[in-house]
C-alpha cells in the first residue's frame, strides 16, 4: 500500500539550495517523487516555484513526511480541513499530533482560515472556540497541554509562509551565507546596527542573547553604553553572564581576572562567589541596585532603565543569583512571555541559550548569532532557525564596534 500527496514550494529554491534539501527529505523519510513542474525565476530577485507528488508507504508515513516538508515552507496544494483530537492526559499531545514549525502559519477550520498567533517550533497547535463561533488557534509546549484541549493532528488543513529573503534590498538580508568569516568586519557590523535600527525604528524591541564572555572579553563597558542609548530592550542569559557581570563591578575582575591589566588577582578564584553571596543578601539584583551595593555593568543598566532581563540557569550554576530560574520549564515560559514584540536578535558568546533562544522565536524574527566558534551557528541551523546569521569573530572587538556605530559619542574608557 502507499499514499500519496502533491504539493508545492516557492522561494528562491536554487540558490537558497531548499530544493535538494526538500528532495533530501523525502527520501530520508523513505518516500518517493515526481516534480510535475518548475517554474524558474529568471532574475536575481524572481522566486521560484516547484509542485511535487510525494510518496509514501501508508497514510502515517506521509503524514509524517509532510510535516516535515513543512519545515522548509512546502504546502499541500489541496490542503483540506484540519483534524482535531482532544489530548487524553496531561503534558501528553494525542496520538499523530501536528509538531509545528516556526514558520507563519494557518490551519482551516469549517471552511475558514485562521492564523496561528504565536508560531514555535517543536509544539502543537492548540484549538479553543471563541464568542464570535470562531476559534483561536495557537502553539503550545508539550508541559503546558491539558486533558481536553483540543490539538491538532495530521498534516491537513495547514500552510506555512516561508520568510523570502529580498535580493534587491540593501537593508537587513545582508549575508547568503549562514556563517560569514571572510567578509568586511566594518560591513558587517553596519549592516547589524541598520536592522537594530529598523525595529527600533518600527516600534519592535531588539532582543540580546548575551554569555560570560561578553564580560570575559572586557566588552561589557561597550554593552552598557548601547543599553543606555535604547539598543537593549530585552536580555536573556543566564546565571553566568549576570554573576561575572556583577563581579566585574564589585571587584573589577572577572573569573579573577583583573579586566584592566589583564592578568589574576590574589584571592580572585572567590570573587565571583563573593559577588553572588552579596547580591544574594540583598534578595534581588534590583534591591542590590536600588540599595547602592550594585553601581555599575551590565545588570546595574538594565535596571536602571527598568528593561527585562530573563537568567535561566544550569546544572553548573554557583549560587545562583536570587533573580535566576532554576527550573528550566518557568525559565523558558518566563522567555515566551518577552519575545511578542521583538523586532530583532542579536546573539553573542553563547551556545546553549542561543539555542535555546532560537527555538522559540518565529522565523519571521531576523536573528544573527555573534561568536569565536562558527558550530554555534551550524548548530541554530541544524535545530531549524533557518533565518539565523552568523559572524565569526572575536565577541569583545565585534561590540566595541557596534557600539561606536550605534552610539556616536561612545569612546572606550
Amino acid at each position: 500500500m502507499s499514499a500519496n500527496e502533491t504539493v508545492e514550494v516557492t522561494g528562491h529554491l536554487m540558490d537558497s539550495g531548499i530544493l535538494s534539501r526538500i528532495l533530501d527529505d523525502i527520501r530520508e523519510y523513505d518516500g518517493d517523487y515526481v516534480i510535475d513542474r518548475f517554474d524558474v525565476g529568471h532574475e536575481a530577485n524572481d522566486t521560484s516555484r516547484a509542485t511535487i507528488t510525494v510518496t509514501a508507504g501508508d497514510d502515517d508515513a506521509l503524514q509524517r513526511l509532510l510535516m516535515r516538508l513543512q519545515t522548509r515552507g512546502v504546502n499541500q496544494v489541496d490542503p483540506g480541513e484540519a483534524v482535531v483530537s482532544e489530548a487524553e492526559h496531561d503534558g501528553v499531545f494525542p496520538d499523530g499530533f501536528y509538531s509545528t514549525t516556526n514558520l507563519a502559519t494557518k490551519i482551516r477550520l469549517g471552511g475558514r482560515w485562521y492564523d496561528v498567533e504565536n508560531p514555535e517550533m517543536d509544539c502543537g497547535l492548540v484549538v479553543e472556540p471563541v464568542e464570535d463561533g470562531g476559534n483561536r488557534v495557537y502553539t503550545l509546549p508539550m508541559s503546558d497541554v491539558r486533558t481536553g484541549m483540543r490539538v491538532v493532528c495530521g498534516a491537513s488543513g495547514i500552510k506555512v509562509t516561508g520568510p523570502i529573503a529580498d535580493k534587491s534590498s540593501e537593508s537587513f538580508g545582508f549575508m547568503e551565507s549562514d556563517v560569514s568569516s571572510e567578509k568586511p568586519q566594518g560591513l558587517l557590523v553596519r549592516q547589524v546596527a541598520d536592522g537594530m535600527r529598523e525595529a527600533r525604528a518600527a516600534g519592535k524591541k531588539v532582543l540580546w542573547v548575551g554569555g560570560p564572555g561578553v564580560v570575559h572579553t572586557g566588552a561589557a563597558p561597550a554593552l552598557v553604553h548601547m543599553v543606555n542609548a535604547g539598543f537593549v530592550d530585552v536580555l536573556f542569559a543566564g546565571n553566568a553572564l549576570a554573576t561575572h557581570d556583577i563581579e566585574s563591578s564589585l571587584y573589577g575582575t572577572s573569573l579573577g581576572v583583573d579586566l584592566a591589566q589583564g592578568r589574576g588577582v590574589e584571592h580572585g578564584h572567590e570573587h565571583h562567589i563573593r559577588a553572588l553571596n552579596t547580591i544574594r543578601k540583598q534578595g534581588s539584583i534590583k534591591a542590590a541596585v536600588d540599595n547602592g551595593v550594585l553601581t555599575g555593568g551590565i545588570m546595574h543598566a538594565m535596571v536602571t532603565h527598568d528593561k527585562t532581563f530573563v537568567l535561566v540557569g544550569s546544572v553548573r550554576d554557583d549560587g545562583p543569583l536570587p533573580d535566576v530560574y532554576t527550573d528550566v520549564i518557568e525559565g523558558q515560559r518566563a522567555m515566551r512571555a518577552e519575545i511578542g514584540d521583538v523586532g530583532f536578535c542579536l546573539m553573542v558568546a553563547t551556545m546553549l541559550h542561543s539555542v535555546a533562544t532560537g527555538n522559540i522565536l518565529p522565523a519571521s524574527i531576523p536573528l544573527v548569532c555573534v561568536d569565536i566558534n562558527p558550530a554555534t551557528v551550524t548548530k541554530l541551523a541544524d535545530r531549524g532557525s533557518s533565518q539565523a546569521r552568523g559572524i565569526v569573530t572575536d565577541v569583545g572587538l565585534f561590540l566595541e564596534q557596534l557600539a561606536i556605530e550605534l552610539v556616536p559619542d561612545y569612546r572606550r574608557s
